[in-house]
């Protein structure tokens, strides 16, 4: 039996039927060249899957609820899943392409996970004319943030394309869940809030002391980035209440091509990930006839653990960073982009050790839950301006491909949450030599998903041919008179060819393509 902490508990009772709280990821694998193609290669995922699954004390975790929900309830051992409502296979129709298992997967992130289980899916999607396999795993954000789901990935699947042995006496290997009474989980609650307000107490005078010292050093001119992205956001048609229908599209950027672009600007791949997301949205609202003036501004997380911590909980922050969409010219939209996150992550590391990620849970759920049904239903979301106009979520990922059933995961798409304000999320996990760029979206907010994917393509296209020469001159402006910049013989400019059929989809080499 395990607690849940006060910000993982925020996510479940911030859900409705309209704004499920769930994250996922789209795996695309690729069948070994060597492979019997008359084996069943969706079928031995799902063979070399479930053990691992049922193995792994997450996926048999469940919620354990409080008497009337009045606190936040608690992780207990589920036992062996039931893999007949856990694991799901789906067959796209004859020669499927790729926007087929765009759609596919919009429908599944539109439901939410079922509480009477543990709080994951799966789905093994076959039916694309390539022979490759779409792989839809769905969990809980009230289970894990984005790093921890990156480490969880990098457990459940292969480091080589070798076929894992898979245990024959898993199912006695798990053995029986946890039942544990009501007095059990009551006594738990109340311990675990004790807890907290000790914590909490203990704390306060330390964190109101370091807030006052970073109000007073903004107050008096010394900490001039602290306000640079405190402000409402513009309306925009992203920033209305939503439904339930989602919309998704994947897209691939080299990530070499993208640390190119870091390097010749002085700028990190963080910074041009918010440019790239930028440079998307001017054109986008352009060709939907209403660029906003003032800038949009995006809120990001960002990770609050400690180096070598994977533990499955949520350990991030928000900060809010002014993407700059008001400004045509795409450099100087870059070095602002820069700077405005440079100020958010400052302000975040100095405000560090007072940012909570747990705290009481006594009345929570009817307070979070009664208000998130009345945000909805009122449609508040229309009328108030937007404190951020969409998020934008970079998770590094791993470096090295992995494998499942012999086969190679060639890319993995993220998809988000969306909410009523903010429909529009776009996250991106960085694996192998790719930046993979997943666009969740409520149709209500973005009904044409696929013109955004290819105003991102063209944004990327944009900052690519941005010389070097150029960019050493906007510095030098910036850094003042009688300063030299330092600059550094720019890289060979890389090719991306597109996949074949599919222009939005880019690759850093040939051999990533995929012909559909």
């Amino acid at each position: 039996m395990k607690n849940m902490s006060g910000l993982d508990g925020l996510f479940l009772h911030l859900e409705t039927s309209a704004t499920p709280m769930h994250v996922a990821a789209l795996y695309l694998i690729e069948p070994a060249a060597d492979r019997d193609r008359d084996a069943d290669f969706a079928g031995e995922i799902g063979r070399q899957l479930m053990p691992r699954l049922a193995l792994m004390p997450f996926f048999r975790a469940r919620l354990a609820p409080m008497p009337l929900q009045f606190a936040n309830p608690v992780w207990i051992d589920g036992g062996v899943p039931d893999f007949s409502y856990h694991l799901r296979r789906i067959v796209l129709p004859a020669a499927a392409t790729f926007a087929d298992l765009e759609a596919c997967v919009s429908g599944l992130h539109a439901t939410p996970l079922d509480r009477r289980y543990p709080l994951w899916e799966l789905a093994i999607i076959e039916g694309l004319a390539s022979g490759e396999i779409g792989l839809y795993l769905k969990i809980h954000h009230a289970a894990l943030d984005g790093v921890s789901g990156m480490a969880l990935a990098g457990a459940l699947f292969d480091a080589t394309a070798e076929l894992a042995k898979v245990p024959a006496d898993w199912r006695q290997q798990v053995g029986e869940g946890e039942a544990p009474g009501l007095g059990q989980r009551l006594a738990a609650a109340f311990r675990h809030t004790a807890t907290q307000y000790v914590k909490l107490a203990r704390h306060l005078p330390a964190g109101l002391q370091l807030l006052t010292g970073m109000l007073r050093s903004a107050g008096q001119g010394s900490a001039p980035g602290m306000g640079q992205n405190l402000s409402f956001g513009p309306k925009t048609p992203l920033n209305v209440p939503i439904s339930a229908a989602r919309g998704f599209a994947a897209l691939s950027l080299s990530l070499v091509g993208v640390k190119e672009i870091a390097r010749r600007h002085g700028a990190t791949v963080n910074d041009v990930v918010l440019a790239l997301c930028s440079g998307a949205l001017r054109r986008y609202l352009q060709a939907q006839g209403g660029l906003p003036r003032k800038s949009l501004i995006a809120t990001m997380p960002v990770s609050l653990r400690e180096a070598g911590n994977t533990e499955t909980t949520i350990q991030a922050t928000l900060t809010l960073v002014r993407l700059a969409t008001h400004l045509a010219d795409p450099l100087r939209r870059l070095h602002a982009v820069r700077a405005a996150a440079g100020a958010a992550k400052a302000l975040t590391t100095r405000a560090r050790s007072i940012i909570p990620t747990d705290f009481p849970s006594l009345g929570v759920p009817w307070i979070v839950g009664g208000l998130a049904a009345l945000y909805g239903r009122s449609g508040l979301a229309k009328a108030l301006p937007p404190l951020a106009n969409l998020a934008i979520s970079n998770v590094p990922g791993p470096r090295q491909p992995l494998y499942i059933a012999g086969g190679r995961i060639r890319a993995c798409w993220p998809l988000s949450i969306v909410e009523h304000g903010l429909g529009l999320n776009i996250t991106v996990f960085s694996y192998c030599d790719a930046l993979d760029f997943g666009l969740t979206v409520a149709s209500d907010a973005v009904p044409d998903v696929a013109a955004l994917a290819q105003a991102l393509h063209a944004a990327y296209a944009e900052l690519e041919q941005l010389p070097a020469t150029a960019a050493a001159s906007e510095a030098a402006k910036m850094h003042g008179p009688g300063k030299s910049v330092v600059r550094q013989p720019a890289a060979e400019a890389s090719t991306v060819p597109a996949r074949a059929g599919h222009p939005d989809y880019l690759y850093p080499d040939a051999r990533r393509r995929a012909r559909y």
